[in-house]
C-alpha cells in the first residue's frame, strides 16, 4: 500500500480522544505514520461527536473545506467515523459526497482492513455502521504506544443502557459492554510503564461496569487499579446518579491513589424536568448522596453538567437548578443549551422553549457557577496542595503547570535551579485564584 500519512481529527468526549489512540494503535503498525496538515494527508480520518447539535455543525463545516482540498487532490480519502458516523450512515456521503467511507462506533477495530478495502476496490463498501455485542479488540493491548502521556484515558465499559430522553448515545454507541478486568489493569500497566503517573477510567455509566457480564463490580475494579505500581492517581468519569452507590462513595476514603474528585452530571433541579429527562432519580436523591460523599471525602470537589432550555422548563424549573447550583457550590460545571437529537424522544416533546430564552439561562447559570468557582478557588489560598506536574505553563514558560488531586490547575513558580519537574508530585503553595485556575509557589 503505497498511503503513509495519516491525519485523525478528533471532535468530542474523553472516549473520543481515547479511541483516536485506538485508531492510532492499529494502524501504526501497517506502515502509516500521522501528520497534523491536512495538505500532506493521504487520508484524513475524523472522528465525531454527535451529542449536541454544535459538534454536528462543527463536522460538516469541517467537510466542506476538505471538499475543496479534494478538489484539487483526487487521491485525497476521507472517512467519518464515530458517533456521527454510527448515527448518519450513509446520508453522510449523500450530504457531503467527499467521504470516502464511514464507520461506526463498533468498527473502528477492522478500521486497518476497512482502509486497505476502500484503497483497493473501487466499488468497495462504503458504510460500516454494525453493531457487534462482543467487540473483538484483538491484540490491541499489544500494539505499541505511539507517544506516552502523563495523564492517559483507559476506556472500561462501552455503550449505554440507561436512555435519557436527549440523548443520543444508546443508538449511537449500543449496549453496555464492559471490557475484561485483565485487560484494563495490562493496559493501565502498559501506559504506566511508559510513564503514564495518571489514569482516567472512561465510560458513558462506569458505576454499571460488569453487570451485563457478571464480572467484578466497579469499586472492585478501582481497588485493582490502586494497586499497580507506579501509578500515583486514579480518576473515572463518568458516574451516573441514580447508581451511584455508598460503597463507592466509601471508596474515596479508603482508596489512597483515588482522586478527591467527581464528575456526577445532574442535568437539571427540578424534579418535573428530571422525571422528563428519564434520569431515574430526584433532586432529593442527588443530594442525600452528595451530602455522603462530602462526609466521606471532606475536601472533595464536584463538578457536573447542567442543560438549560429542556422542552416545557419553565422559569421555576430554571430557579430549582440556580438553587441546586448554590446549595451544592460545585468547583465547576459544563452547561448546555437544549438541542434535539435525532432518534431521541426528547426531541418530539411538546413546549419546546425559545432560542432566546435558553441563551439568557444560559448565561444566567454560568454566572452563578463562575461566583462558586471564583469563591472555591479564594479558599484554596493560603493553603498547601500536591499537584502532579504536566510541563511548563503555556502561558509563561517561567512556570510550571499540573493538577490538584482535586482537578484543580496550577500554575505555580519553582526555585531556581530546578530540575525537570514534569511527571512529578510537588507541593505548592497557593498565593492567587484565578477565575480558571491557582497560582503558587513550590514549597
Amino acid at each position: 500500500m503505497q498511503l503513509k500519512k495519516i491525519l485523525i481529527q478528533t471532535y468530542g468526549c474523553q472516549m473520543n480522544v481515547y479511541d483516536t489512540e485506538i485508531m492510532k494503535r492499529l494502524l501504526h503498525p501497517k506502515g502509516y505514520s500521522f501528520t497534523s496538515s491536512a495538505k500532506t494527508a493521504d487520508i484524513i480520518l475524523i472522528n465525531t461527536c454527535a451529542i449536541r447539535e454544535k459538534a454536528e455543525q462543527k463536522v460538516f463545516s469541517y467537510l466542506g473545506r476538505l471538499s475543496l482540498l479534494k478538489q484539487n487532490r483526487k487521491k485525497l480519502i476521507i472517512g467519518v467515523c464515530g458517533c456521527i458516523a454510527q448515527n448518519y450512515g450513509k446520508r453522510i456521503i449523500q450530504r457531503a459526497p467527499c467521504v470516502d467511507f464511514v464507520v461506526g462506533t463498533h468498527g473502528i477495530f477492522q478500521l486497518p482492513s476497512i482502509i486497505e478495502q476502500v484503497w483497493k476496490k473501487s466499488d468497495h463498501e462504503k458504510v460500516f455502521v454494525d453493531f457487534n455485542d462482543n467487540l473483538d479488540e484483538g491484540d490491541i493491548q499489544q500494539k505499541p504506544f505511539l507517544e506516552s502521556s502523563i495523564s492517559s484515558f483507559v476506556t472500561i465499559i462501552r455503550g449505554c443502557d440507561n436512555y435519557c430522553s436527549y440523548c443520543v448515545v444508546p443508538y449511537v454507541r449500543g449496549r453496555e459492554i464492559s471490557r475484561p478486568p485483565e485487560a484494563i489493569l495490562n493496559e493501565i500497566e502498559t501506559k504506566v510503564s511508559k510513564g503514564s503517573r495518571e489514569i482516567t477510567l472512561l465510560g458513558q455509566n462506569v458505576n454499571s461496569y460488569g453487570k451485563r457480564e457478571n464480572l467484578i463490580s466497579f469499586v472492585q475494579l478501582l481497588e485493582k487499579v490502586n494497586h499497580i505500581k507506579g501509578l500515583n492517581r486514579i480518576r473515572f468519569t463518568t458516574s451516573h446518579p441514580k447508581d451511584f452507590n455508598e460503597d463507592l462513595i466509601q471508596s474515596f476514603a479508603h482508596l489512597d491513589k483515588l482522586c478527591s474528585h467527581i464528575h456526577l452530571p445532574v442535568q437539571s433541579g427540578s424534579n418535573d424536568i428530571l422525571k422528563k429527562m428519564n434520569r431515574k432519580y430526584t433532586r432529593n436523591d442527588y443530594l442525600k448522596k452528595i451530602e455522603h460523599l462530602k462526609a466521606a471525602c471532606p475536601d472533595i470537589c464536584i463538578t457536573s453538567d447542567f442543560i438549560v432550555g429542556f422542552p416545557g422548563e419553565t422559569q421555576k424549573d430554571f430557579e430549582d437548578s440556580l438553587s441546586l447550583i448554590r446549595t451544592v457550590e460545585y468547583d465547576s460545571l459544563f452547561a448546555f443549551q437544549y438541542s434535539d437529537r435525532m432518534v431521541a424522544p426528547a426531541s418530539r416533546y411538546a413546549n419546546k422553549v425559545d432560542e432566546s430564552v435558553k441563551r439568557e439561562r444560559l448565561v444566567e447559570l454560568l454566572k452563578v457557577q463562575a461566583e462558586n468557582t471564583l469563591k472555591k478557588n479564594n479558599d484554596c489560598i493560603g493553603k498547601k496542595y500536591q499537584v502532579l506536574v504536566e510541563g511548563k505553563s503555556k502561558r509563561d514558560t517561567g512556570q510550571w503547570s499540573g493538577r490538584t488531586s482535586g482537578n484543580k490547575i496550577v500554575n505555580f513558580h519553582a526555585h531556581e535551579n530546578t530540575r525537570d519537574l514534569k511527571a512529578t508530585l510537588v507541593d505548592v503553595y497557593i498565593e492567587e485564584a484565578c477565575a480558571h485556575s491557582l497560582r503558587g509557589v513550590m514549597g
